[in-house]
C-alpha cells in the first residue's frame, strides 16, 4: 500500500482565481491541487432550482393513429437518418402541417 501523506490543497477564495481551462486534462491537474474555500461560498450566491432545473415540458396526451408497415419503415429510416426517435419526428410532421394549414385556413394570422 502506498502510504505518501495527502497533499494540502489550496483553497480557492473568489471565483476568480479559477482560470479559464484550455483541456478537460488541465482542470483536472488543477483541481488535484485546489478546492473551494469558506471565502468562496461566501462570495457566490446560492441557487435556486429555477437557475440549474429545464422548465418541465409540456404534458402530452397519447393517440393511437394507425399506419401501414410502409409508412412506418419509411418513417423510422428518415428519423434514423436525421438522429430522432420516429415518434419526434412523426410529431414535428403533425405540428409544422398543422401549422401549414391553420395559416391558409385563416385560423393564424401569417
Amino acid at each position: 500500500m502506498n502510504k505518501e501523506p495527502r497533499k494540502q490543497l489550496k483553497e480557492i477564495q473568489s471565483l476568480a482565481e479559477i482560470p479559464d481551462f484550455e483541456t478537460e486534462a488541465e482542470e483536472a491537474e488543477f483541481w488535484g491541487t485546489h478546492s473551494l474555500g469558506e471565502g468562496f461560498f461566501a462570495e457566490v450566491e446560492p441557487i435556486t432550482e429555477d437557475d440549474w432545473l429545464p422548465p418541465p415540458r409540456p404534458r402530452t396526451k397519447s393517440v393511437a393513429v394507425r399506419f401501414d408497415e410502409d409508412v412506418i419503415s419509411r418513417l423510422k429510416t428518415l428519423a434514423k437518418k436525421k438522429h430522432k426517435g420516429y415518434q419526434t419526428l412523426l410529431k414535428e410532421f403533425v405540428v409544422e402541417r398543422l401549422y401549414e394549414e391553420e395559416k391558409r385556413e385563416g385560423i393564424l394570422k401569417r
